[in-house]
C-alpha cells in the first residue's frame, strides 16, 4: 500500500461522504471530519518518512548493507507499534476509528467498526494501490531501453516523475 500526499484529500472526501451517506456516522460539519481523516493519513505518511530516515541513518551509522534497511525500518516501527505494508491498511483504519470517536464534528457512530472498515476499506484501496498502475505506465514509455541497465534505472525514474506529476500524486 502506498499513500500519495497528492490523494490525501480525494480520499478524506469520499471517505466522509461514504461514512455520513451509509449513515455509519452522523457529522455537525462535514468539511471538519475530512480534515480529521486527512490529518489521520498526513500523520501516517509523516512517520513513515521519519522511520525511514532514521532507518537510513542507522544503516550508514553501523556500515550496513542496504539489504539490511527493511529489517532496520520493521524493527523500528515495531518499536512505535507502526504498522506498514500488508498491516498498514488495518492500522490507518483503526486509527481512523480513534479519531471519529474523539472528534468533536462526528455527533454520532452508528454503526459498529467492522461495518465502518467495510465501507472505508474499498475506498483506500482503489486510491492506494495505483502503484502498480503507475509502474506500468512507466515501463510502458521506457519500453525501448534494456531493463537492468543504468540509463534504464535514471529514465525509470524520469518517467516515473513524469506519470505522477501528470496524475497530480506528487
Amino acid at each position: 500500500m502506498k499513500l500519495f500526499p497528492g490523494k490525501i484529500d480525494i480520499i478524506a472526501a469520499e471517505l466522509a461522504h461514504s461514512l455520513a451517506a451509509e449513515e455509519a456516522i452522523e457529522a455537525t460539519d462535514i468539511k471538519e471530519v475530512e480534515m480529521d481523516i486527512a490529518a489521520v493519513f498526513k500523520e501516517y505518511i509523516r512517520v513513515d518518512r521519519e522511520l525511514t530516515d532514521q532507518a537510513k541513518d542507522l544503516c550508514e551509522k553501523r556500515s550496513l548493507p542496504y539489504s539490511a534497511f527493511p529489517k532496520i525500518k520493521r524493527q523500528l516501527a515495531d518499536k512505535l507499534m507502526f504498522r506498514m505494508g500488508e498491516d498498514a491498511l488495518d492500522y490507518i483504519m483503526e486509527q481512523l476509528l480513534g479519531c471519529f470517536m474523539h472528534s468533536q464534528f462526528v455527533e454520532e457512530i452508528f454503526a459498529e467498526d467492522h461495518e465502518i472498515k467495510v465501507i472505508m476499506r474499498p475506498i483506500i484501496r482503489k486510491h492506494t494501490e495505483i502503484e502498480d498502475n503507475i509502474d506500468e505506465e512507466t515501463r510502458q514509455r521506457i519500453k525501448n531501453l534494456k531493463e537492468g541497465t543504468a540509463e534504464w534505472d535514471i529514465e525509470y525514474q524520469r518517467a516515473k516523475a513524469q506519470v505522477m506529476k501528470r496524475r497530480q500524486l506528487t
